[in-house]
């Protein structure tokens, strides 16, 4: 971390820090969405620096300038957990070897750990093993698995299939030598976050009834339907961390000419969920994303599937990013680590 993102991260830290009455009295009231929620009086805060400093959404400063602020910004304000090991390999992905890092807890194990397939969010534009470095580390940490983190292609170098093939690729291999890996074949999740969670759903469905699949779904706040249906994106598009405009971008690099009702787009639009590993979706209450993540846990419910949904409802998009100084963050971190740890271990 460079010294312009420690003094960033320590000034954000120590503004976060401060009693909620005078953070009330320095940001202002936290807003209330139009069905009652509140906005965590810490998001409200981390909303205000953001605006204060001025960031700029990815469509106005180019692919190239937003995948190096993401880089950069994405472990900011992440928990420092040790005790995590990394190594990096490759797999293969579609078309050609992707990189990978295994992040690999210490201590005592008498065998192979349980797995977690990870993929990053970023707009399927976006993001990096680095970007969400900090979130592997504490998923490994706190739930005891092996997160392998997976570089897959992003648009608009590669569009749609690019993503998903990549994903699905690279998980078929690491289900299939997972003892090499250190990993217990029977017990490897998939998750990611955004645009992650995405392919993550979309692996699920594609690996569903092959004699290696995942055995769980993390799902953070996933893109589940391009079609964006739903209150939440007209309560929330603009103003909390995921706008319409930027948005419309991602959806221009990711998907063009491509319908926005196709499964491995929507994994919503799947004509049959049943038979899916259980899930665990959790979505934000100011997040444009909120109503489609509870309607794919919904649909998946209904279709026999163990699904659970947990909303964060004081929290913004992004959140699994900003565990070191959003308490509401690290409880919800916390609560997805302990139940990968406990699905994964059944």
């Amino acid at each position: 971390m460079s010294l312009r993102s420690r003094f960033e991260r320590a000034a954000a830290l120590t503004i976060l820090a401060l009693p909620a009455p005078m953070l009330r009295g320095l940001f202002g009231t936290p807003p209330r969405s139009p069905d009652g929620l509140m906005l965590d009086v810490q998001s409200q805060v981390l909303r205000q620096l953001q605006l204060l400093q001025g960031t700029r959404e990815p469509q106005e400063t180019g692919v190239a300038r937003a995948r190096r602020y993401l880089d950069r910004s994405g472990p900011l304000l992440a928990a420092r957990v040790g005790g995590v090991t990394t190594e990096f390999r490759t797999v293969p992905g579609a078309v050609a070897a992707r990189r990978v890092c295994l992040y690999t807890p210490q201590g005592a194990s008498t065998g192979p750990r349980p797995g977690l397939v990870f993929f990053h969010g970023g707009g399927f534009v976006l993001g990096s093993i680095e970007s969400h470095d900090g979130v592997c580390r504490e998923l490994a940490a706190r739930a005891g698995v092996i997160v392998v983190s997976v570089d897959y292609r992003l648009a608009p170098e590669h569009p749609f299939p690019a993503g998903p093939d990549d994903a699905v690729a690279a998980t078929r291999w690491i289900l299939a030598n997972a003892e090499s890996l250190g990993i217990s074949p029977g017990a490897v999740g998939v998750g990611g976050d955004s645009a992650g969670g995405n392919l993550s759903a979309v692996v699920a469905q594609a690996l569903r009834g092959e004699p290696r699949a995942p055995a769980f779904q993390l799902l953070f706040y996933p893109v589940c339907d391009f079609t964006r249906p739903g209150a939440s994106h007209r309560y929330f598009s603009e103003g909390y961390m995921l706008s319409k405009s930027s948005m419309d971008w991602f959806e221009e690099n990711y998907i063009p000419g491509v319908s926005k009702t196709n499964p491995r787009v929507s994994p919503f639009h799947a004509k049959d969920l049943s038979g899916l590993p259980p899930a665990l979706v959790i979505t934000a209450g100011f997040d444009p994303l909120r109503d489609e993540g509870r309607a794919y846990a919904e649909a998946m419910r209904k279709a026999g599937v163990d699904a659970e949904h947990v909303c964060a409802e004081g929290s913004m998009h992004g959140f699994a990013n900003v565990t070191a100084g959003l308490k509401e963050s690290a409880r919800m971190m916390a609560m997805a680590a302990e139940q990968l740890r406990l699905k994964l271990s059944s």
